[in-house]
């Protein structure tokens, strides 16, 4: 029996897998798709919450290595959204593809010893309350204390679990390509939407840019062949010129679903990432709420298979995550909406009142796209600060807690390491290992929470 199976080899199962095994347990990930299968997926965008969470791993600045850095967003021609302003030293989006996000992030779990089988496709499971049994498709069996399904969007373990997942179809047809151009847009993030349709342009920084495009006048099924003439010419409507688009390397259809199982834990079985949710892709948030699920789950299933926590802690992934969830998918979902607004008097309005109410809430606005104003409760994000020996986040690598205190209290638990802050701080803070905070005062109030 191993602790933990992770079903999913993407960004979330990945940085979960890592986690874990960097906590000294034993994990195993399943992965359907043999090991030469490449992921084409729809994510782009790396943002700011996300990128503290690799840096607490050690993770960040090789990834900023391989895209963009884009600190505004504009959209609908009057919307400008100030990311440069964020309180972080990762101020703004990363323009990068999954794909880059998921080689770290391979690399980080096979250094750690993670075990990844490819072509283990799960077909059923059981559960009791010694552990789980997952079985394969080629009739083989796995056992673990913990499951968590970070399957995808179609995620089997999801549906074994019997979770319904509630929500509707909002897109159909959305185009997405990654191209060359002969033009580079005059903006670093270009969206507009006109009444028949939207495209958004954004780039990776090594001459590829990534297109959505959408067109009200062409509604076809996912399967319908896909040529770059539709998405240039939605792209001169909404954008007024195509860039001179050339040489795809890939391009493909796709719908957009909002959905959200009710829960996220079933007994010993959990659900992460888009198996759990799914939204539009405006805002770049799914793969970036997917590895923010995985960053909350993983330290607490460590705490509680080491024996240093109950397992109610493990209930508290619901608690904290689940309404991010439900406000991701409530804030793409109005982005996308606005951008589907036909009418002319419609999108004037649009405009007009975005641009004015983002005068007054650009700040918060930002905050939640970009992760950093996420907070559960009084667990607030702690901003990562400077010490006498290095940075706040450096200390956190390797999964542990950390104490920050002017001088060493007496009685702290071995896998809480002190450190000393430049700037005294008015009484000792307990920081996660995800990067919230844990508690204030004596140390010896202190626990894993």
């Amino acid at each position: 029996m191993t602790d933990v199976l992770v079903v999913g080899a993407g960004p979330t199962g990945l940085l979960l897998a890592g986690d874990l095994a960097e906590a000294g347990l034993d994990v195993t990930v399943l992965e359907r798709r043999a090991g030469s299968q490449a992921n084409t997926t729809r994510a782009f965008g790396v943002h700011a919450r996300t990128l503290e969470e690799l840096d607490i791993r050690g993770l960040a600045d090789e990834l900023i290595q391989t895209g963009q850095r884009v600190r505004e967003l504009s959209l609908f021609d009057h919307i400008h959204l100030d990311l440069g302003a964020l309180p972080s030293r990762f101020n703004y989006i990363l323009i990068t593809p999954q794909y880059e996000v998921e080689k770290l992030l391979a690399a980080r779990a096979d250094r750690l010893g993670v075990k990844i089988e490819h072509g283990a496709e799960v077909v059923g499971l059981t559960q009791n309350a010694g552990g789980v049994t997952v079985t394969l498709a080629d009739g083989g069996t796995r056992t673990a204390k913990y499951v968590v399904g970070a399957d995808g969007v179609r995620s089997k373990v999801r549906q074994l679990i019997g979770q319904p997942f509630p929500g509707k179809s909002v897109l159909k047809s959305i185009m997405l390509a990654d191209v060359r151009v002969t033009s580079d847009p005059a903006s670093a993030v270009t969206v507009n939407a006109v009444g028949e349709g939207f495209s958004f342009v954004a780039p990776f920084g090594d001459g590829w840019y990534r297109v959505f495009a959408w067109d009200r006048r062409k509604q076809v099924t996912d399967d319908t062949p896909l040529t770059l003439d539709e998405i240039k010419d939605v792209t001169r409507r909404a954008l007024g010129t195509d860039f001179g688009m050339h040489s795809p390397r890939w391009m493909s259809r796709f719908h957009s679903d909002e959905r959200q199982v009710p829960q996220y834990r079933v007994g010993r079985v959990f659900l992460a990432g888009d198996a759990a949710h799914c939204h539009s892709p405006a805002g770049g948030q799914g793969m970036n709420t997917g590895l923010q699920d995985a960053a909350n789950l993983g330290w607490k299933l460590a705490a509680v298979l080491r024996g240093r926590a109950t397992d109610a802690l493990l209930d508290t992934y619901q608690t904290e995550r689940h309404p991010v969830g439900r406000m991701v998918l409530r804030s793409s979902g109005a982005l996308i909406r606005g951008a589907m607004i036909k009418s002319k008097a419609g999108r004037f309005v649009r405009n007009a009142l975005g641009g004015l109410l983002m005068k007054h809430v650009g700040a918060r606005a930002a905050g939640l796209v970009s992760g950093i104003g996420i907070h559960y409760g009084p667990a607030v994000r702690v901003p990562d600060m400077d010490l006498v020996d290095g940075r706040l986040y450096e200390a956190l690598r390797g999964g542990h807690f950390v104490l920050v205190a002017n001088d060493q209290p007496a009685d702290v638990p071995d896998h809480v390491h002190v450190v000393k802050p430049v700037t005294p701080v008015a009484q000792p803070v307990l920081v996660r290992p995800d990067g919230y905070l844990g508690g204030r005062g004596e140390a010896g109030t202190f626990g894993d929470r």
